[in-house]
């Protein structure tokens, strides 16, 4: 598990678990549907195969994120949110329904 957050603030609290440039677009992802890295990679363009590991074990070391390995040749490994995470969709449905809309606002422009 996680470390313990020293802020007081709980906005930073939320960023220091889901904050920066992936980490909300992998569990919106993961949200929608399980998904196995390649599938994850493929849909995050220009995200690097050291970077999305890094995010992936970060967000399973949080609880947010399960990982899923079957006993296969090849290997079959997919992330899925746990249901911890899954309590954050309301903060990521929240995101993509502004996100749209200021889209909307910006193509109105």
């Amino acid at each position: 598990m996680a470390k313990e957050c020293e802020s007081k603030n709980p906005v930073n609290v939320t960023l220091k678990v889901i904050g920066g440039k992936w980490k909300p677009l992998l569990m919106w992802l993961i949200a929608q549907e399980t998904m196995r890295f390649n599938e994850l990679q493929k849909s995050m363009p220009g995200v690097t195969q050291k970077m999305l590991t890094q995010q992936l074990r970060e967000l399973e070391s949080d609880g947010l994120v399960q990982r899923t390995v079957y006993p296969v040749v090849p290997p079959k490994v997919e992330y899925s949110l746990t249901e911890y995470g899954k309590t954050l969709e309301p903060v990521l449905k929240a995101m993509a329904t502004w996100g749209n809309s200021h889209k909307s606002r910006l193509n109105a422009e």
